[in-house]
């Protein structure tokens, strides 16, 4: 295939990537992993490694932009970063080191759990007999337990490549109680240093291709503030519910490919 067939795809690719990241606050490389597998015939590792040189662009946009909308609390923010760097790494070099048939299989078992406790919440907050309860701010918690979340979120960033702001984030609105784009908006900041070290590592080990990578970034930084913009025009069930949607469809693709 000719490289400018290959380019133009990567970057429309890109683009809806980038648009259902902003939407979902997951920077979009769960959604690239499986195609990057399915279509370009990637093995699990070279996926994950070529979706985290699209993510770390992605991500960055995408904190900015929440971070216009509503500020982001950046003590809590470094705290869960702190946290995260090592572990990431950590994780990092456990997925170098695992069968890529059995790494895809976990992975879609990783994103199956977090799609069910979605669509879980997704019921209990339109329940009428269930009141929600009052969201909460990240200044009313210690420091300490954002840097637990970042550790949790670094070791599942580092084996996936991407993901450990989809961990974080249910842990930020069921026990933090914190709204749904404040939590991804924090959760995204959070793992930007733990994303750059699993770029280097991945890429360390000759499993990033940047050709790949590069089109894809660029059609993604694109489309993030429109994915942005529509998440703050929907209602937080119904975008809890678009993400466990989302979830499944990656789960389809994944077993697809294994």
């Amino acid at each position: 295939m000719e490289w400018y067939i290959v380019g133009l795809g990567c970057l429309l690719s890109g683009a809806l990537i980038g648009f259902t990241g902003g939407v979902l606050g997951i920077g979009g490389g769960l959604l690239a992993i499986p195609l990057l597998g399915l279509v370009l015939n990637m093995p699990q590792q070279a996926a994950q490694g070529t979706a985290l040189v699209m993510v770390l662009p992605a991500v960055l946009l995408t904190v900015r932009k929440y971070n216009q909308r509503a500020k982001i609390d950046l003590r809590a923010a470094a705290a869960g970063a702190a946290g995260s760097i090592l572990f990431t790494w950590i994780g990092a070099k456990i997925a170098l080191g695992i069968d890529p048939t059995l790494l895809r299989r976990t992975y879609a078992v990783f994103i199956l759990g977090i799609a069910i406790f979605y669509f879980q919440q997704s019921r209990r907050k339109t329940a009428p007999s269930r009141p929600a309860a009052p969201c909460r701010n990240a200044g009313d918690f210690h420091k300490g337990w954002f840097a637990l979340v970042g550790v949790f979120a670094g070791l599942a960033g580092g084996v996936f490549g991407v993901g450990g702001s989809v961990l974080a984030v249910p842990f930020l609105t069921t026990y933090f109680r914190l709204p749904q784009t404040s939590a991804q908006a924090l959760a995204l900041t959070m793992i930007i240093p733990g994303t750059t070290v699993a770029l280097f590592t991945y890429t360390a080990h000759g499993q990033a291709d940047w050709p790949i990578g590069i089109p894809l970034a660029i059609g993604s930084i694109f489309f993030v503030p429109y994915g942005v913009r529509f998440a703050y025009a929907l209602p937080e069930p119904r975008l809890k519910r678009i993400f466990s949607l989302m979830l499944l469809v990656i789960i389809f693709l994944l077993l697809i490919k294994a």
